[in-house]
C-alpha cells in the first residue's frame, strides 16, 4: 500500500525524520535528491534509529545507544553490535510529495 508521508520540505538533505503509517515506524532520510525510507527500530535493542546521526558519505543511519550503523539501501547492519537487517520501503517522488510503499 502506497501512502504519502510528507512534503519534500519537510525533511532537509542530510537529515531524518520519523513517521507512523499505521503500526509501522518509519525513519525517512534525505539525501539530496536520493530518498530512503528503513524501519525506525534498531534490531540490536528497541531503539528510534531516527534518533541517530545519518552517515552522508556512507549512506547509513547510526543508532545513538549502541553505535549500530544500517545501509539506507538495504537496511544491512554494517557494525555490531546488530546483526539483523532492518526493513527497507520504496519511496516514490510526485512532485512536492513523499510516498512510502508498506506491505
Amino acid at each position: 500500500m502506497e501512502e504519502r508521508i510528507c512534503s519534500v520540505r519537510d525533511v532537509p538533505s542530510g537529515e531524518v525524520r520519523r513517521f507512523d503509517l499505521g503500526n509501522v515506524a518509519i525513519a525517512l532520510v534525505r539525501i539530496d535528491d536520493d530518498w530512503y525510507a528503513i524501519g525506525d527500530r534498531c534490531t540490536h535493542q528497541d531503539i528510534s534509529l531516527s534518533e541517530g546521526e545519518v552517515d552522508v558519505e556512507g549512506r547509513e543511519i547510526e543508532c545513538w545507544k549502541h553505535g549500530s550503523c544500517f545501509s539506507l539501501e538495504d537496511g544491512s547492519p554494517s557494525s555490531l553490535p546488530a546483526t539483523k537487517p532492518v526493513p527497507v520501503f520504496e519511496v516514490r517522488i510526485d512532485g512536492d510529495d513523499v510516498y512510502v510503499v508498506v506491505g
